[in-house]
């Protein structure tokens, strides 16, 4: 059984200037491709500080411990979904045809994980990493739900609010549940799920919104 570390003791301090900025983020930078290249256990802060061109007392000055390091990893993550959710759900996109939608949000996941060639080592490895990280993907997968019942309301006005919250909390979970799926394999397994998911949330919400 794979052992789960004990939750860091200190929070993370946040840089207050531009340089400082740059440092926390060339951690992180390193920090990924680390965890990627030889697994989160492996991975020491020493490493870690000399791939991002600095000082382990450096590294320490941010972090303490490298757990911190990867819970930061996985939240800069996050943080970006989030950003590529909110530019998905705009009122133009309530005018697009629903497997348009679809597509759009699927694809621009899959763009995402391209660009980003260690979230996929990253995120597979959270899961068993930390207890806590679970509940940030649990949390963030809530806090996406509510955005999409908000958006569906844009949609279709006259379905109630339970059942646009119900359609939002399903389909999230399903395509989290294929997102994981789709991270377990190669890139061409990746691309194969995602086509699945598009077919699956298309069937599931088209008699909701009818184009």
């Amino acid at each position: 059984m794979t052992k789960v570390p004990e939750e860091p003791e200190q929070q993370r301090r946040l840089p207050q200037q531009a340089r400082s900025w740059a440092r926390f983020n060339r951690i992180l930078d390193a920090a990924a491709e680390l965890f990627a290249e030889i697994g989160y256990e492996s991975v020491t802060t020493d490493e870690i500080a000399a791939r991002a061109n600095t000082s382990v007392g450096g590294l320490y000055r941010f972090f303490p411990d490298k757990l911190a390091v990867f819970h930061a990893v996985v939240e800069r993550y996050l943080n970006q979904l989030r950003e590529m959710f909110a530019a998905l759900h705009t009122e133009e996109t309530t005018q697009l045809p629903l497997e348009v939608y679809i597509g759009q949000v699927i694809d621009a996941f899959d763009q995402f994980v391209t660009a980003n060639p260690s979230y996929r080592a990253v995120f597979v490895q959270s899961r068993l990493v930390s207890t806590e990280i679970m509940a940030m993907d649990t949390a963030f997968n809530q806090e996406i739900a509510q955005q999409l019942s908000a958006f569906f309301a844009l949609r279709n006005p006259a379905l109630e609010a339970s059942q646009r919250d119900l359609l939002a909390t399903v389909s999230v979970e399903v395509a989290s549940a294929l997102e994981i799926l789709s991270l377990t394999r190669d890139s061409k397994f990746q691309h194969l799920v995602l086509t699945e998911a598009k077919k699956l949330l298309f069937i599931y919400l088209r008699q909701y919104f009818p184009d």
